[in-house]
């Protein structure tokens, strides 16, 4: 190799080196090398406030639920099974009675696969099995009255000063009616709720005004 190609060689590595250093240089001088600044829209950005969304814990302020118009409560729930060409299939019933303790009262049965169906379809049941309750001032009955439903039968009596002598769903159904001094008894050895129930709105239902 002649010496002036190998001098040419030498000058441009040694131009190359000098490029080098000169850009560590400058880099050093600055500290940490700055990443050039992405265009806007550019992902992997840092994003601003999303749009339409608002800061969290400010709350939305909703309103305190109303209470309904009656009072309810399940006397009886139980899981029963149909036997079908499948199979057996399993499905929930429930006792529900409802009361405004004004005077009115109903009694009523739902079936569902699913617990929260059948208290729906027992409390709309009970609303379209409504009774007015005729009582007195003080709350009590006018006169005693029996009534039998199915094997239960319910006798109620009137008692000044007693308040709520009654025990199983009629205590249910006279607390959620309203009625108050009396006294009460079920003639039947059945612990069956709904037949006891509605035994004590058959026998509500034969008052006569107060």
């Amino acid at each position: 190799m002649t010496a002036p190609v190998e001098k040419e060689i030498i000058q441009e590595a040694d131009a190359i080196k000098a490029a080098a250093s000169g850009a560590d240089a400058v880099s050093s001088e600055g500290g940490e090398a700055v990443p050039p600044t992405r265009a806007l829209g550019a992902r992997g950005g840092s994003r601003g406030p999303i749009r339409g969304r608002s800061p969290r814990g400010g709350g939305r302020g909703r309103a305190p639920r109303e209470r309904g118009e009656f009072d309810q409560v399940t006397v009886d729930a139980r899981r029963v099974a149909r036997v079908m060409a499948g199979g057996r299939r399993f499905n929930f019933s429930l006792v529900v009675i409802i009361g405004d303790k004004k005077g009115r009262v109903g009694v009523g049965l739902g079936k569902a696969i699913d617990t929260a169906l059948a208290i729906d379809k027992a409390t709309r049941d009970a609303k379209r099995h409504l009774i007015t309750v005729p009582r007195t001032a003080s709350g009590s009955i006018s006169h005693q009255v029996f009534a039998k439903y199915a094997s239960s039968t319910v006798e109620i009596i009137p008692s000044k000063g007693r308040g709520l002598v009654a025990g199983s769903a009629v205590r249910t159904v006279l607390d959620l009616a309203g009625v108050t001094d009396v006294v009460t008894k079920i003639h039947t050895r059945s612990k069956n709720k709904l037949t006891i129930a509605r035994a004590t709105v058959a026998a509500l239902q034969k008052l006569h005004s107060a």
